[in-house]
């Protein structure tokens, strides 16, 4: 999984999973679903992530991990 923000473009894009992407489709106005051939979601694109956070928020990552018993 990665996690990448473009301030330049303006987004924030979440890879679910290397598997290529196949079809791509925007569920809003401001959010777009990437697809692989099999109809998995391999990616997210938040667009416009200015207008939705704080520059500490964008730049500060918290990561929660499962615990494994």
């Amino acid at each position: 999984m990665r996690l990448k923000v473009d301030m330049e473009s303006d987004a924030l894009y979440v890879r679910l999973s290397e598997e290529p992407i196949e079809e791509s489709e925007e569920v809003s106005g401001s959010i777009i679903i990437d697809y692989s051939k099999d109809g998995k979601v391999v990616g997210i694109e938040l667009l416009r992530i200015k207008d939705r956070f704080s520059l500490e928020e964008l730049s500060t990552l918290k990561v929660e991990l499962p615990t494994i018993a």
